[in-house]
C-alpha cells in the first residue's frame, strides 16, 4: 500500500473538492450567461431539459427564503465533516465526504453572492416532475447515497 503524507493528503482532498466546486461554479455561470431566468431547454424529450431557475430554499424548495439559516446549517455541516474526514481511513467513505463538502460549498457560494441557489437540471421521471437541481446538489446526493451504502454494507457484516 502506498502512504502518503499528510501534506499531500490535504493537498489531493483540496484539489479534489476544489475540481467539484469548479465544476458546479462553471455549470452554474453558463447557465446563467445563456439562459434568462425561467428560460428552459428541451434536452431529451418528456425525459430532461435545462431550466434556470433560483432557489431560495434547500431541495425540494423546502425552508424557502431561509438562506441565512440554510447558510448556517451548511456552514456546520462542513465543518463536522472535515473533522470526520481527518479521521476517517475507509477511502469510499472519504470519497463520500469530499462530494459532500463540495457540494455544499458549491451552493453556500450562490446563497452568500447571489442570496439564492442557481438550479438547472429538470428531470421528468416516469411522469414526475422532479425538482430542478444542479452539481453541487449531485454531489451532496450521491455523497450521501454512498454513505447509506457503506452503512449498509457495514451494518450486515456486524
Amino acid at each position: 500500500m502506498i502512504r502518503v503524507s499528510l501534506f499531500m493528503t490535504v493537498l489531493i482532498y483540496i484539489v479534489a473538492v476544489g475540481l467539484m466546486i469548479f465544476a458546479d461554479q462553471f455549470s452554474k455561470f453558463f447557465i446563467v450567461s445563456h439562459f434568462a431566468l425561467g428560460q428552459k431547454l428541451t434536452v431529451i424529450e418528456n425525459f430532461f431539459q435545462i431550466t434556470n431557475v433560483r432557489n431560495t430554499g434547500a431541495g425540494f424548495s423546502i425552508l424557502t427564503d431561509q438562506t441565512a439559516f440554510l447558510s448556517a446549517v451548511s456552514l456546520l455541516a462542513v465543518i463536522a465533516l472535515i473533522y470526520l474526514l481527518r479521521k476517517e481511513k475507509d477511502l469510499l467513505t472519504r470519497i463520500s465526504y469530499l462530494m459532500i463538502i463540495a457540494g455544499a460549498i458549491g451552493n453556500l457560494i450562490d446563497r452568500f453572492r447571489l442570496g439564492y441557489v442557481v438550479d438547472f437540471l429538470d428531470f421528468y421521471i416516469f411522469g414526475y416532475d422532479f425538482p430542478v437541481f444542479n452539481i453541487a446538489d449531485s454531489f451532496i446526493t450521491v455523497g450521501c447515497f454512498l454513505l447509506i451504502l457503506i452503512n449498509l454494507k457495514e451494518s450486515r457484516h456486524a
